[in-house]
Order: structure tokens, then C-alpha cells, then sequence
């Protein structure tokens, strides 16, 4: 590898910078991967925020990757429904609408700042006031506002009008009445010096100290179930990845109660029979299989209730091959016919590997004030709140779509990845481990070449394949929606890859996606 420090590929530039900076500094995977983190908070603050929740799949050089579960969990008390700030948004993303749910009664218990400061304890070389500096430079610097944080904030303008502090979050400076357009300037002063005062006295802060009693009571007192025992007995949770053999690969993927790994597991298992390899990529032979293999792992979720949260048990039953077979018999038979994440996945030259996924959801609307910290609005969350809103079982970790995984095999090729998307995660990662791992395609084709879900009932395909193929497509699924060019609706999967000794990636352009190798 030569004097490479490291690789990062993430959904902004200031947030690949902050990385790349720490790994210049000396810094492993996981100092950098932290620095991201930060760095996301500021570059892209609809996606990521200290007031949500996430997942980091790591691998210490020779060492067994390890998940690290800071999701956020559901409170341990309820209350009448009367009492409750609960209300709808209509989020428009152009070409399709969605119903969100916002309000203090949306929060669910973070996990964000517990889950940083355990990563950091176990992990990191650096102390953290050095991982923070590169995002408490950008916040106080300003943020140059892009094309694509800027639709984001466009989509879910309801929420960011919603209160003072939203809007603070995404106004440029002189104009506060104002969500900031393309090329300008928005500054988060009040964010740098919650990171500094974080790294200074702990996460205590967060959790027992001001932060936390002051978000405690407003939830108390304006109609939330957050209380201050649910921020106190909060823990991050260290599980061990699941595990799946693909083409003599080794992959590692979020293991149960979370259940976006083991649907990945499961249409890569359907896919492992097919010889994908005998296909041409995007063309109609292989897509159909992908289609077909998306629309049997949704007949699972619901067939099987995946949606809910997941007995290791039930993972193992659902990936035995006497399970996967009756599966793989029905697939040959039919082959006839923002969500608020964000992804970082970092590597370096010490063979460290690091893959994390974190969401905000869209926001609750509520900004803990002098902290620049959006709370999240997991509660309000169609996809993760399958009993229906209010229904959930109390003090339990909420399951996930979000899958960081990597990827190993005897050849040296490692590969760190992961996608936001909500329940596109499973699709955007299904493919990109499609295009590497079986059609052995370069990393800017793999991640970039054009995507489609099943979802449902309706088939969404990105344009791009051939017309012959999109028509025949269109004949196999009548209830379709081809959508004209690329869009963040198909994930974020910025994916780092080692390889024959060098480095290489590529940050998703759906996405806003950057890649840097220092």
C-alpha cells in the first residue's frame, strides 16, 4: 500500500474530509470513521444527528468484525394519546409523496452519543478532541449548501418549518426566516460547541447532565415519552455480525433484533444457485433474478413477520438451506415474467475496516435549544413501527432496515459498505454485492450502475438498462414506475474496497457520495 493512509467514501465532501484529515494525522479507521460522523452532523444535518441512532460493523486488523448497536430504543412508559404531540407531514420528493410523522411525541431514546463514546473507548487512538476538530472547523466555518442537501431539505421543508430551532438548522446567516439555497452559507456555532463540551465532560452530558434533563423535561412537559430513566439505562449493545458464505466470500451483515442483514442474507442465498456470472450485467436475464429475489425476501417479511424485531434464532431458521430451498424452487418457477440515513465506510493501511450506518429518521421537529441538535422521530417511522404508531412493545431496541457489512475472502479483497435508504438499504447493498462479487465489475460501475426495487407490489427501475430490457421487465411487473434518472429514493451505498494490495471506492451520487484515498 505504499505510503496510503487509508480510504473513505461517505455522502459529502466535508464529511470524507474530516475523515481523510484524521487519517493524515495518524489516526486508525475508527478515529476517522467518528470524525465523519461529526462531520455528517454539520454537512448534512436532515441525515445525521448526535439526536439519533445507528449501527458501526467493525473489523480490528486480523481480528473478528464486531457490531456495535446504538440504534435507538423504544421509552419504557406510555401515555394516554390525548397527551401526546404527534402529528403528520407530507414529505414531496417530486415524483412520488410520503406521510411522516413528527413532534415530541415521535423521539424515541438515542442512542448516538452512547454509541461514540463506547467505539471510542474500545477502538480509537486519538483523543477525541483531535476527531472532532475537522467538523467544529466546518460548523463554524459554514457550510456551503449543494444541489442535493438542498432538494433533501426542500422535501422535508414541513419539518424544518415546523419550529425556530429546525429552521435555525438550515437557514443562511442574515436571512433566518429562510431554508438557505444552493451556494449559501449556513453556519452551526451552537453544534461545534456542543461537540466541544461532549468531549470535554463525556456523554454524561447527554444523558444525565443539562442536555439530557432539559430534553427530559420537554417531553415531559410537552407531550413526549422520553423521560430522564430511559436517557440513564440507555446502553450500546456489542453483538456478533451474522454470517453468510456467498461464492466463496465471507460476509458479515447487522445480525437480529435488526433485520436488514438478515434480508440481504437472505436474497443473496436465493441468488447463490443462479450463476448471475453467466448473465450480462443490467441486462434482462440477471435483473429479473434480482427483481424476483427482492419480491420473495417482501413476501418473507410479511409471511414470516421480519418486519418485527428478530430472535437470533428466527435469523438462523429463516437462512437454513431447508428454508432457502423451498424459496430458491419458487424463484426459478417465476422467472418467466430519504429516508434520513447516511453511510460511512472507511479503511486503512493497517487492514482496520469500518463500516456505519446512522439515521435521524426526517427529524421530530424539536432541536434541544443552544445544541443545534435535531432530535429524531423514530416513533413517527412507518417502515420501523410495524404494530402501528403507539403499538410498540416498551424499552425495546427498534429494529432496522440499516445493514453496514463487510466483506472478506482468502485473496486479500475486503470490502466495506452500507447504504441509507430505508427499506431500499437492503436492495442498494443487495446490488452493489451483486455487481463486485459476481460480475467482478470496476467499483465506479458497481456502485453507480442503475438500481430497482420491489416494494409493495410495484417494481421501481431506475433508467439506464436497455428498452428490450425495461419492456420486458414492464411485462413481468405491470405495476412499475420507471424513474428518469437517479435518485436518493435507490439508497447511498459508499463503499470502500481492498484489493491486490491498493485501495479503491466510490462515494454513491445518488447521494451527494465522495470518495478520497490519503
Amino acid at each position: 500500500m505504499g505510503r496510503t493512509r487509508g480510504a473513505v467514501a461517505a455522502g459529502h465532501q466535508i464529511t470524507a474530509e474530516a475523515a481523510a484529515e484524521i487519517l493524515k494525522e495518524g489516526g486508525n479507521a475508527f478515529d476517522a470513521t467518528l470524525a465523519a460522523l461529526f462531520a455528517s452532523c454539520v454537512a448534512e444535518p436532515v441525515l445525521a444527528s448526535l439526536g439519533g441512532g445507528g449501527f458501526l460493523l467493525a473489523r480490528s486488523a486480523q481480528g473478528m468484525p464486531i457490531l456495535y448497536d446504538f440504534f435507538t430504543q423504544t421509552p419504557r412508559r406510555k401515555q394516554p394519546l390525548r397527551e401526546v404531540d404527534f402529528h403528520p407531514i407530507v414529505a414531496d420528493f417530486g415524483t412520488a409523496q410520503q406521510e411522516f410523522h413528527i413532534g415530541i411525541g415521535s423521539i424515541a431514546t438515542p442512542g448516538l452519543v452512547k454509541g461514540i463514546f463506547q467505539i471510542h473507548r474500545d477502538l480509537c487512538r486519538l483523543p477525541l478532541s483531535t476527531i472532532i476538530q475537522p467538523a467544529c472547523d466546518a460548523a463554524r466555518n459554514g457550510v456551503s449548501i449543494n444541489e442535493l442537501q438542498h432538494y433533501i431539505s426542500d422535501v422535508i421543508s414541513p419539518i424544518i418549518k415546523s419550529s425556530p430551532g429546525a429552521l435555525r438548522l438550515h437557514a443562511e446567516l442574515g436571512n433566518p426566516d429562510r431554508i438557505a439555497g444552493p451556494g449559501k452559507i449556513v453556519h452551526h456555532r451552537e453544534m461545534a460547541d456542543t461537540f466541544e463540551q461532549l468531549a470535554k465532560e463525556g456523554e454524561a452530558l447527554f444523558y444525565l447532565g443539562d442536555i439530557g434533563q432539559t430534553l427530559a423535561r420537554v417531553c415531559g412537559e410537552s407531550g413526549g415519552y422520553l423521560r430522564g430513566e430511559d436517557l440513564e439505562l440507555y446502553t450500546v449493545e456489542k453483538r456478533s455480525p451474522l454470517e453468510l458464505d456467498y461464492h466463496g466470500y465471507h460476509l458479515f451483515a447487522n445480525p437480529p433484533p435488526s433485520v436488514g442483514g438478515t434480508l440481504i442474507a437472505f436474497s443473496l442465498a436465493l441468488l447463490e444457485t443462479e450463476n448471475l456470472k453467466g448473465f450480462v450485467p443490467g441486462g434482462y436475464e440477471h435483473l429479473i433474478r434480482i427483481a424476483q429475489a427482492q419480491k420473495l425476501t417482501q413476501q418473507l417479511r410479511h409471511e414470516y413477520g421480519v418486519d418485527r424485531n428478530l430472535a437470533p434464532d428466527t435469523s438462523h431458521e429463516i437462512l437454513g438451506e431447508k428454508y432457502i430451498n423451498s424459496y430458491r424452487d419458487t424463484l426459478r418457477k417465476h422467472l418467466e415474467f430519504p429516508r434520513g440515513t447516511t453511510q460511512i465506510s472507511v479503511v486503512d493501511a493497517e487492514g482496520n475496516m469500518a463500516s456505519m450506518t446512522v439515521s435521524n429518521g426526517e427529524g421530530s421537529g424539536y432541536v434541544i435549544p443552544g445544541t443545534g441538535i435535531m432530535m429524531n422521530n423514530m416513533l413517527g417511522e412507518e417502515d420501523i413501527n410495524p404494530h402501528g404508531f403507539h403499538q410498540w412493545p416498551v424499552d425495546r431496541r427498534i429494529a432496522s432496515m440499516m445493514s453496514p457489512t463487510l466483506v472478506l475472502s482468502d485473496n486479500r479483497l475486503s470490502i466495506a459498505t452500507g447504504s441509507g435508504g430505508s427499506n431500499r438499504i437492503r436492495s442498494a447493498v443487495l446490488q452493489v454485492l451483486v455487481n463486485l462479487l459476481d460480475f467482478d465489475l470496476d467499483m465506479r460501475e458497481a456502485v453507480e450502475r442503475p438500481r430497482i426495487h420491489f416494494e409493495s407490489g410495484l417494481l421501481n427501475l431506475e433508467s439506464g438498462p436497455s428498452q428490450t430490457t425495461i419492456e420486458q421487465l414492464i411485462k413481468a411487473f405491470p405495476e412499475h414506475k420507471l424513474w428518469p434518472e437517479k435518485n436518493l429514493f435507490f439508497g447511498g451505498a459508499h463503499t470502500v474496497i481492498f484489493s491486490h494490495g491498493g485501495l479503491n471506492g466510490k462515494g454513491d451520487s445518488r447521494r451527494g457520495g465522495v470518495y478520497i484515498s490519503v
